[in-house]
């Protein structure tokens, strides 16, 4: 990366942007939990939000990242001198434990799992939320720090750490480490394997191995796509330490979980943007779900630095069309261009808005990897493989090696051609120039104004003409309007220029005091608006939307918005900013829209309208966010309803803490599984009969004994007005008797009607 500078447009002035941020940090504050957790007094007070709960410490583990990284790349002073404090400080904190432990929380969790005798559910292992996940971003960190700035400390703290975790999990049999791995891990595999590849040393190589989650990998293995309901950037992290792995020992298997992998999220999971996930789950196969829940950023993080590894093995442009797609559209669109802060889901709500975190009382995983994309920008450019150059991305940026040389000037978007200007090269090495998914007819190249031929290889132009020092290789691309529609309706429709997402820019109305909050969920129900359907008989869409604006590439449809014979303006999504817009359109022609109802947005518009809070069992943030309790109570995911459900059981319990409005009437709905019925547990038989309390009181007694089979169903409960007079949350506990189940509840909703 320390070879490539962005020279200027749209991602150098994102980088910088982000460099303003990992600036602003306060290391001091990024690091108190770790001394908190070491039983020390911090030099300042710790950060809020998640760095104030048990996943604290991730954060100083992005920023290690994201610090080196971005100094590698800009050669910023003063962020150099942050990593080296950091480091110094990092080194004191490991000197005050005896095996060299560093965390953001106490070792008690892993000196628990070490015994081999602990409790784990996906998201908590030992009663910890996710503690190697947390943990991981330490280690991640170290390593770029030690891979970038060749820092001997770096590398000396890690191996340190290493040594802790392989003596503690040398304990555990087979079956107790897949247990362990049931939680979060993140990319555990791909550290250790990171960490072989820096030392030889074959204990890590080991370790890395071991944390094969069998569990998900598996099927993956065999070409089984069981995706669906799955937390996604659960597992993502572990298919790079596949393809980690696979580098390193060439065994066949790890490079098919990677392979496989890519193609089912990418062709069957991936939104317009370039983004996977609703909720933070893998949905079914071919759906576009819209929501304001989806396309978690982590996610495409991950999947481009898995895309990067595979191109590796095959060098096909099908994987910088998706990097594309997603860099400009996801990555570049999640940060704040005022602000410099980043989101964590990206709405695909028609109407909805982009949600970032605040500089002091988020950190939200997203926060962190958002701290390292624009220093990431770089990354892809271009790429050297044996007698290859690749041009992958058509970004101004200079490229530099011991024997290859090369500047890239362009403005694209917003120009249709990019100039290659060559310093050095060898007369053995070819230039391949990527022919985008996008692009409509051939390529025009000419090198030092002559018009060449070139032949493709793999959609790649390939050009050997043994340059010189000063030929200059000019690309003029054909960019053109063309429509995406989704996988599981066509009528949704998405306007590209190229590879841009051209979102419908809707404006101001009814929009929140501010978009940058601490709490990311804050906004879920906030009132939506009118968003036009698309109406016309033309189906090439550049007779319907015109340029308006060649400079900032501002679009407007024809006066074909309806209701209304309204003109919407389009532009790109990485433009979009405190606003807003829609992605999808509803796209039909004029006697299909007289008999349109869409009854799927009747219903999301008035359930937003009617919600104050809401709660989805068996996902993490919803869980994490409600103050979740639980004894003796499971999660799972039903492919049947396709959704997931907690239950409590002989005894148990689990409860939420949900907002109401304490001057209005509130409604508890819950949804259940109407074809659940009782089961037989050690030959047990045991009832779905239980009792729902607000605030330690009996609301209602729920049994479930195939209701309503083969459906969902919900029943709603006016609360009492005195039982939450004056409160903004109350307590909602489901709670099973000795020999009964609770649930399994799909949804907890608190509304302000009598029905949904």
């Amino acid at each position: 990366m320390s070879e490539t500078k962005l020279l200027h447009g749209l991602f150098q002035t994102s980088q910088e942007k982000g460099k303003e941020y990992l600036l602003y940090l306060d290391v001091d504050r990024l690091i108190a939990p770790c001394y908190i957790a070491a039983g020390k007094e911090p030099k300042k007070e710790r950060y809020g939000g998640w760095e104030s709960t048990p996943i604290a410490g991730h954060s100083i583990g992005h920023w290690l990242s994201a610090a080196a990284t971005m100094y590698a790349v800009t050669k910023d002073v003063e962020l150099k001198e942050k990593l080296n404090y950091a480091l110094d400080e990092l080194q004191y904190v490991q000197s005050l434990d005896k095996d060299g432990y560093i965390s953001g929380f106490s070792r008690e969790c892993f000196d628990k799992v070490f015994t081999g005798e602990f409790e784990v559910e996906n998201f908590s292992l030992t009663g910890s939320w996710v503690p190697w996940y947390s943990i991981h971003k330490i280690y991640a960190g170290l390593i770029d720090v030690y891979r970038l700035l060749e820092d001997e400390r770096a590398l000396t703290i890690v191996k340190k750490m290493a040594d802790w975790a392989y003596e503690g999990l040398s304990n555990l049999t087979y079956d107790a480490f897949q247990k362990m791995l049931t939680c979060e891990h993140g990319g555990m595999n791909e550290v250790f394997a990171d960490l072989y590849l820096i030392t030889n040393d074959n204990r890590y190589l080991e370790l890395a191995e071991k944390f094969y989650h069998e569990a998900i990998l598996e099927p993956l293995a065999i070409g089984e796509d069981d995706l669906e309901g799955k937390h996604a950037n659960t597992q993502i992290p572990k298919v790079i330490g596949c393809a980690k792995l696979y580098t390193i020992t060439g065994k066949e298997k790890y490079k098919h979980i990677a392979t496989f992998f890519w193609n089912q999220v990418v062709k069957y999971r991936t939104y317009a943007i370039g983004g996977n996930s609703i909720r933070e789950h893998f949905g079914q196969e071919n759906e576009e779900e819209l929501g304001v829940l989806t396309t978690e950023t982590c996610n495409t993080y991950n999947m481009l630095k898995l895309t990067e590894i595979i191109f590796r093995w095959d060098p096909n442009s099908i994987y910088y069309d998706f990097y594309e797609k997603a860099l400009y559209n996801h990555i570049l669109a999640s940060q704040d261009p005022d602000s410099g802060m980043k989101t964590y889901f990206v709405s695909s709500e028609p109407g909805h808005f982009k949600v970032y975190n605040s500089k002091d009382n988020s950190f939200w995983c997203c926060t962190g990897t958002g701290m390292e994309n624009p220093a990431r920008y770089n990354r892809s450019i271009f790429e050297e493989m044996d007698d290859r150059f690749y041009v992958h991305l058509f970004i101004a940026a200079a490229y530099k090696s011991n024997d290859t040389a090369i500047k890239q000037e362009t403005l694209f978007p917003y120009r249709n051609e990019t100039v290659l200007t060559i310093d050095k090269i060898p007369a053995s090495k070819a230039i391949y120039i990527r022919n985008p998914y996008w692009q409509k007819g051939a390529l025009t190249i000419r090198i030092n104004g002559e018009i060449v031929d070139a032949e493709e290889e793999n959609g790649y132009v390939k050009l050997t003409n043994g340059f010189q020092k000063g030929d200059v290789v000019s690309i003029r691309f054909t960019i053109g309007l063309h429509l995406y529609q989704a996988k599981d309706d066509v009528k949704k429709q998405v306007v590209m220029y190229g590879p841009l997402v051209l979102a419908g820019a809707l404006g101001r109305e009814n929009f929140p005091e501010t978009d940058i909050l601490d709490d990311h969920q804050e906004l879920n129900n906030h009132p939506l608006i009118e968003v036009p359907t698309i109406v016309t008989n033309e189906s090439d869409v550049n007779n319907w939307v015109a340029l308006i604006d060649e400079e900032n590439l501002i679009f407007e449809t024809s006066a074909i918005g309806q209701p209304g014979n309204q003109k919407v303006t389009l532009k790109p999504f990485y433009a979009v900013h405190h606003e807003r817009y829609t992605i999808y359109f509803n796209v039909m022609k004029e006697e299909n829209y007289h008999h349109f109802v869409d009854k799927e947005k009747e219903l999301r518009d008035r359930l937003q309208r009617i919600t104050v809070d809401v709660v989805t069992p068996h996902e993490q943030q919803p869980e994490v966010d409600h103050q979740m309790k639980t004894s003796k109570s499971t999660s799972g995911y039903f492919n049947v309803v396709h959704r997931g459900y907690r239950d409590a059981r002989d005894g148990g319990f689990f409860s939420y803490e949900i907002a109401v409005k304490s001057s209005e009437q509130m409604y508890l709905a819950v949804t259940y599984f109407g074809g659940d019925i009782p089961m037989h547990i050690d030959g047990k038989r045991m009832e779905r009969d239980f009792d729902i309390f607000v605030n330690d009181q009996l609301l209602a007694h729920q049994l479930l004994d195939n209701n309503k089979p083969g459906k969902l169903f919900t029943n709603v409960h006016p609360i009492p007005m005195e039982w939450y007079e004056k409160q903004s949350n109350v307590t909602v506990r489901f709670q099973a008797q000795e020999g009964t189940i609770a649930g399994g509840v799909y949804e907890v909703r608190m509304i302000n009607e009598n029905q949904i």
